[in-house]
């Protein structure tokens, strides 16, 4: 780490290196203040702004983007875009992209009474001109542009986010000759959120690594005291944990577990929210699914531990090679990915080698970023093993990161049944290939029995 924080001490503003510096050690990592993270936000929104935008808007062939949302209804688009001091739009909030390639140029304006953060100016002054849709007019028609981009999709939610009656109130105002103009800014929405940059991914490993120092104290004896704690007082222990440290997380964890002489659960029943409250006894493996969310970016985390009993240091041998399983599937997953290549070919490519190695696979790989279940490449569902239509088809792209989600059933002779392992861990997807964002679980973590 210390090579790369004297690298980017040259080329990086001050509190992006004084992140880094607060992470020097993974195991002691400090959180940030609250000014320090919306400092740090701001210049990550600025970066991607100026350097990754205009590019996105070329790929699409968009020259005009509009972002229209009202207060406490954000499009889910908008709201990766707002300063880290805007908690909610205000009224009703108008962002304008206009990318003049030639030029190579890219305006960012606000048909909103105030500027947009310090990234986005205010372009409307409604003591002159009082219709707000009106000022956007004229907007559009001093640009003239060949492609006016609304976010609406039926692949993707996240980019689906203009409401029908700012859809309706737009399409009113709008003079009919640019009509023909309008288009779907699905693909222009879905690589905005999908797209990582050089300082996201400087950072990403952190929040991965945070992710894990919570689950390992989680799966630990200062947690857990075999034949006391149960599977629901871990799970609130992680909620209280987040919030003890000043974070969020963007879903409920769940903790199960799976022992020796009770039948494994199908499908159905174990991606149920309604997970069944149990008494952790030495001998059980667990499992937990937890996420963080900081700094804009999210975290999506499965790992597994096995409780010790009396006498014993390490797992048994049968539950290790178990586990090495579910490492054996992730290798192939990845081993598969190649941008251009759609979410679907890969699960199914992925699906058949998996088998023909002899593994029960199933695979549900989604993309990671500014959302948890965020927009991109969907390599299956836990209920689409056959592939996802939409969003199974759409190609992966590099850059991107990937909640690596999926499971392998192994038949246990020792108990007499399947066990199942599952795992979860975020991979980027870049012009080097595929890598661990920080690494991943090669062995169980290991309970004591006090």
């Amino acid at each position: 780490m210390r090579k790369l924080i004297e690298f980017r001490v040259w080329i990086c503003k001050p509190i992006l290196i004084i992140f880094l510096l607060a992470f020097c050690s993974p195991a002691t990592a400090q959180i940030l203040p609250e000014r320090e993270r919306a400092q740090l936000m701001e210049e990550i929104q600025q970066d991607k702004f100026d350097n990754l935008l205009p590019k996105l808007m070329d790929r699409a062939e968009i020259d005009m983007w509009l972002v229209i949302a009202r207060e406490y209804n954000e499009d889910p688009v908008l709201r990766t875009m707002l300063p880290p001091t805007w908690l909610n739009a205000r009224r009703r909030t108008i962002l304008v992209f206009y990318r003049n390639e030639e030029q190579d140029t890219l305006e960012r304006l606000a048909v909103a009474r105030y500027d947009v953060g310090n990234n986005i100016r205010s372009a409307w002054n409604p003591e002159k001109q009082p219709e707000q849709w009106e000022a956007l007019i004229e907007i559009i028609k001093d640009r003239n542009p060949d492609k006016i981009g609304l976010n609406y999709s039926e692949m993707d939610g996240i980019a689906d986010g203009l409401v029908k009656t700012d859809y309706d109130k737009f399409m009113e105002a709008l003079p009919q000759e640019f009509h023909s103009k309008i288009v779907s800014a699905e693909n222009l929405a879905v690589s905005w959120i999908e797209t990582r940059t050089e300082m996201e991914m400087e950072i990403y490993p952190e929040l991965v690594q945070i992710t894990k120092d919570i689950i390992q104290e989680a799966f630990s004896d200062k947690v857990i005291t075999p034949g006391k704690t149960s599977t629901e007082d871990v799970v609130w222990w992680l909620r209280q944990k987040v919030t003890d440290l000043g974070l969020e997380t963007w879903f409920h964890p769940t903790v199960s577990i799976q022992r020796d002489e009770e039948a494994l659960k199908d499908h159905v029943s174990a991606f149920s929210s309604a997970k069944e409250k149990k008494v952790i006894m030495p001998g059980d493996l667990i499992h937990c699914d937890f996420g963080i969310s900081y700094l804009g970016l999210n975290t999506d985390c499965q790992q597994m531990a096995y409780v010790l009993k009396a006498g014993e240091s390490e797992a048994p041998e049968f539950l290790s090679k178990a586990f090495k399983k579910g490492n054996q599937l992730q290798n192939i997953l990845t081993d598969n990915f190649k941008t251009g290549k759609t979410g679907n070919k890969i699960l199914l490519e992925s699906l058949g080698q998996a088998k023909s190695s002899d593994l029960k696979p199933m695979i549900y790989t989604h993309p990671l970023g500014l959302y948890g279940h965020s927009s991109g490449t969907t390599i299956g569902m836990w209920d689409s093993q056959e592939g996802v239509p939409g969003r199974g088809d759409y190609p992966l792209h590099e850059n991107t990161v990937y909640a690596i989600e999926l499971n392998t059933s192994v038949f246990l002779e020792e108990w007499d049944q399947e066990v199942r392992i599952m795992l979860e861990e975020a991979g980027f997807w870049g012009p080097q290939g595929f890598r661990y964002v920080n690494g991943r679980q090669n062995e169980l973590l290991l309970i004591s029995d006090n």
